[in-house]
This record gives C-alpha cells, sequence and structure tokens, in this order.
C-alpha cells in the first residue's frame, strides 16, 4: 500500500517547507528551496524573499555578487535563479523546442529566424551587455537580414525567450540610474559557467527540487509550472518514473489522487497538521505559483478571478495551512486585507501583518 496523505496535510507541509528557511537565510537560500523566485515586478522577488528572513535588499545583493541569475523560465517568465543549476532549469524549458512548433512560428517567427537570432545574440553579446535596442541594432547589424527586424520590434521579449533557454541570453546589471535592463549571454556573466545539461541530467535535478517545495504534486502539476505543460509526455513518465526506480521518489495518495512525493519527506508528510498558521505573502509568490492558481487544493477556483487577474498580475494573498483565505493590498503603511467570506474568522492577521511589516522593515497597520 502507498503512503496516503490528506490535502490539509500536504497545504500545511507545503506551507511550512515555502516558509521555513531557517536562520537568515540569503536570498539564493530562498531561490534554491522554491525552484526559482519570479522576478517580474522586482519589489515583489525583495518582499518573497524578505518574508522567508533574507533582507529586502538581498536581491540586490546577490544579482551584484552575481550568485543569482535572471532570465526568462518558468511558463515564460521572469526569475531569479541560482547559478549553479540555473542551467538545468532552462534545459527543460529548451528541451520540447516550443519555438518550433507551427503555432508558435505563425504567430511570432519562423524556427529559422530564432536559429539565425540565436547565432546572431550568441556573437554579438559575447563579453558585453547590451541594451534592447542595442542588441537589436548589432543583430541586425550582424545579418544583414531586414526580414529579422520585424521580429525584433514585435512582441520581442516572446522571441528572446527561446535564446534564454539555450543559455544564450540572459539579464546583465542592473542600471544604477534606474535605466534600460542590459542583456548578455550567462557565459559572459559568471565565470565559470557549464552551460546546459542534457534533459534527463537536468530532470533528475529540477523534479526533486520542486517536490521538495511544492509537492506532492502529479507530474502534470509539475509540468505546467515549468512550461504550461509543454514537455514531451514520454518524457515526463520517464524522468519521474527514473527518480523512483531510484528511490528519490515516491508515489503517494493525497485524497483518492496518485501523486509524488520525496522518499526523505514521508515521515514530515504524515506528521504534518493544519495549525492556523496564518501568513501575507507578497504578489507572484511561489507558495501559490507552485501548485499554480488552477489548483482548487490552494485556491478556490470560486477566488481565481480574485488573485490571478488581467494581464498576468497574482494578487498578494492571505495564506492560512497553506490555502488562500483573502487578499491584502498596501495603502501608505496601511495594509487592507480582504478576507473570503468562506474563510470565516481568521485569527492571528495582527501578527501576520506585524510580521510583514518586520520583514520588509517598515512600520505596518492592518486597516479597519
Amino acid at each position: 500500500m502507498i503512503p496516503s496523505f490528506t490535502a490539509e496535510q500536504v497545504c500545511a507541509w507545503r506551507m511550512g517547507r515555502c516558509l521555513d528557511l531557517g536562520a537568515a537565510p540569503d536570498a539564493v537560500a530562498v531561490a534554491a528551496r522554491l525552484g526559482g523566485v519570479q522576478a517580474q515586478v522586482t519589489s515583489s522577488a525583495e518582499q518573497a524573499v524578505a518574508v522567508r528572513g533574507a533582507a529586502p535588499e538581498a536581491v540586490g545583493d546577490a544579482l551584484g555578487a552575481r550568485t543569482l541569475l535572471r532570465t526568462w523560465a518558468q511558463r515564460g517568465t521572469l526569475h531569479l535563479l541560482p547559478v549553479d543549476v540555473a542551467g538545468s532549469y532552462l534545459s527543460l524549458l529548451a528541451a520540447p523546442r516550443t519555438w518550433e512548433k507551427g503555432s508558435w512560428q505563425r504567430t511570432f517567427a519562423t524556427a529559422a529566424q530564432i536559429a539565425e537570432l540565436t547565432e546572431a545574440a550568441s556573437e554579438v553579446l559575447d563579453g558585453v551587455e547590451l541594451t534592447r535596442a542595442d542588441l537589436a541594432a548589432a543583430i541586425l547589424d550582424r545579418t544583414q537580414d531586414d526580414s529579422l527586424r520585424d521580429v525584433l520590434g514585435s512582441g520581442w521579449g516572446v522571441v528572446l525567450k527561446p535564446l534564454a533557454w539555450q543559455g544564450v541570453l540572459c539579464n546583465g546589471d542592473a542600471p544604477a540610474d534606474g535605466g534600460r535592463v542590459t542583456f548578455t549571454t550567462p557565459a559572459s556573466r559568471f565565470p565559470g559557467w557549464k552551460g546546459l545539461p542534457d534533459p534527463d541530467t537536468a530532470a533528475a535535478a529540477v523534479i526533486p527540487i520542486y517536490l521538495g517545495a511544492h509537492g506532492p504534486a502529479t507530474p502534470a502539476a509539475f509540468d505546467q509550472w515549468l512550461i504550461r505543460g509543454g514537455s514531451r509526455k514520454a518524457d515526463l513518465r520517464r524522468w519521474f518514473a527514473e527518480l523512483v526506480e531510484a528511490g528519490e521518489l515516491t508515489p503517494v495518495d493525497v485524497d483518492g489522487e496518485r501523486r509524488y512525493a520525496r522518499t526523505v519527506d514521508l515521515d514530515a508528510l504524515a506528521d504534518a497538521v493544519p495549525t492556523g498558521r496564518v501568513a501575507l505573502l507578497p504578489a507572484f509568490d511561489q507558495l501559490l505559483l507552485g501548485p499554480g492558481t488552477a489548483s482548487a487544493e490552494v485556491l478556490d477556483p470560486a477566488r481565481r478571478a480574485e488573485v490571478s487577474k488581467a494581464a498576468g498580475w497574482i494578487a498578494p494573498v492571505v495564506v492560512r495551512d497553506g490555502r488562500v483565505v483573502g487578499v491584502w493590498a498596501l495603502d501608505g503603511d496601511t495594509v487592507d486585507v480582504t478576507v473570503f467570506d468562506e474563510a470565516g474568522a481568521v485569527t492571528e492577521l495582527d501578527e501576520a501583518v506585524a510580521a510583514l511589516g518586520a520583514a520588509l522593515h517598515r512600520d505596518l497597520s492592518i486597516g479597519r
């Protein structure tokens, strides 16, 4: 008989894994535990690190020290990744070569154009950092291919994502004056950059990281988190099966659904119990994005539109025992909290607001 757990146990365990990183973790430790920190909005990434015990400025310090890599990664969004494992995430994102699918080519650029951009960008970014405008100009000068002009000028974050996934492009230093983002190659920015491992090796590293923070989970849930379901299903099945055979993963039952957990986590999962713990988490927080906003286990589907909003915005959330029970927003130093009616009384809100204020080094009060 396989180990069996309730969703309540899983959510309580997951909350602890996602929030409790020990004494004084740094930004790299947070990104390592969570499988990356989404960084579409810099302030949200800083808050995500801060509520887990690191200083708000830890993100900037790690980027400056070149121990975190910022690039387009999971789900095509900007992430902070630990340098030593970043290549593994990128390898899995590149493996299905989604930019070669007919629908992608019809919408954005042909596979031939992406191949040309990849080759040109790897050459013009070698040892330098360029703004988007300068990168586009350098590519056009290098290729003398005017067909790339429209590709670079239209939705051009999209056409650069395949380059990022292939390890050709990442963000450079953040301009001190708040100016435009720069790009370079990981090999130029990070001494000793080893490139991308093969996908099988990458999967053996990344899947346990994901399950160690966001599991137990199905292969499909992992793939939605990684690339919105874009991986080859045969590869997914094989990767999980090989990790089970190696003893690293164990099949488990969660309220009748077959999932996988890290074998080392089974005892802690069995001991997990809801305690009523409440936390205020920032926009785009990984505790929610790991399982995904479509996970009814974490977020009531009737409330999804209040959390997952237009233009990809993910609202700051109130979490109790690993489930979303409300949303919040800052108005100056006042925290305006909206608790969902069905959640009932949410105790410890004052303590949760105080904890958020301590993490952000601000004197916050709850709106009444």
